[in-house]
């Protein structure tokens, strides 16, 4: 079965060629396939209850991909880690953990956002651990949805501004987290998005040769990965 990866797509109302590139790509897959969203589907998700047209749109789209028997499945990314179950029905498609191992023809294919891969960003990971706090996340979601928005608008800003300041390396992935990861989940092959640099890694672990594709941000165009039938992986960049 053929498998497509795709991150950071980053949907919002002010770049409606995201959008449309997006819709076309979801008509263009081929029947029988699997879809595999690694996070940031969305620029920000602040609650399930505050779709509007273009999120009604978008899970218009995703759902009636199963009527041509095409399987999605999402992993939350760091903008959009509140979207939750009544969302995700809506598209008909799974969440899947933080971290996930896909067997292809005995080796093991590791799925994940890539924000853990940071661990260089101290700063941000302080900030992930607190956000991904279920209590917190409980207590946000109840505030009125203008404050929601408020509140989502001064932590993009206040991360820009960050990011801005911050040295390239730092935002990027630590090899040796990759290293460890890829060990720990005994992974041959692993997947990501979240740094917007899209390439294909290749390198040694444990005298096995792996490989490490990274997915780019779709401000620069349509990118995916395209696993094929004998399970052979491939950036695409269009």
């Amino acid at each position: 079965m053929q498998r497509f990866f795709i991150a950071d797509i980053h949907l919002n109302d002010n770049e409606p060629v995201i959008t449309t590139g997006f819709l076309h790509f979801l008509a263009d897959l081929p029947d029988h396939c699997e879809l595999y969203i690694l996070g940031d589907l969305f620029d920000y998700w602040i609650g399930d209850d505050l779709t509007e047209s273009l999120q009604d749109q978008v899970a218009s789209a995703l759902s009636a991909l199963a009527t041509r028997h095409i399987t999605s499945y999402f992993v939350h990314g760091n903008r959009d880690f509140l979207l939750g179950q009544r969302y995700a029905k809506a598209c008909q498609m799974t969440l899947l953990s933080d971290v996930n191992v896909l067997p292809v023809n005995q080796q093991n294919l590791l799925i994940l956002h890539g924000d853990l891969l940071c661990t260089d960003d101290t700063a941000y990971q302080n900030f992930r651990r607190k956000m991904h706090n279920k209590w917190l996340q409980r207590l946000f979601l109840m505030l009125p949805r203008f404050i929601r928005k408020n509140i989502a608008a001064k932590l993009r800003n206040k991360s820009q501004q960050h990011n801005q300041h911050k040295a390239q390396y730092i935002m990027d992935v630590n090899q040796t987290a990759v290293m460890e990861m890829m060990t720990h989940y005994h992974a041959d092959i692993m997947i990501h998005g979240h740094t917007h640099k899209p390439a294909t890694h290749r390198f040694t672990l444990d005298t096995k040769p792996v490989e490490r594709l990274v997915l780019g941000a779709w401000h620069d165009g349509v990118n995916y990965i395209h696993q094929d039938e004998n399970g052979q992986v491939k950036l695409i960049q269009c």
